[in-house]
């Protein structure tokens, strides 16, 4: 998967974004440093905040390995 390079936007409170039609990220507040994102998508897209997805994909690599090795 050929990955674009990143885009920078601004946006303001309750301002939006749309991604490929169905995906709708929504700036809910900002506070200070902190920004409150919603993020309306098709219920068969996950979505997960970064640390969480890098949980998930680790844990599928590591069940993915040769049982053989998992023994070592």
């Amino acid at each position: 998967m050929e990955v674009r390079p990143m885009l920078v936007l601004s946006r303001k409170k309750n301002e939006s974004i749309v991604i490929n039609n169905d995906i709708t990220i929504v700036v809910v507040e900002i506070r200070g440093d902190k920004v409150r994102l919603g993020v309306e998508a098709p219920k068969d897209v996950p979505v997960h905040r970064r640390e969480v997805y890098e949980a998930i994909r680790r844990n599928d690599l590591s069940g993915q390995q040769d049982p053989a090795q998992q023994n070592e």
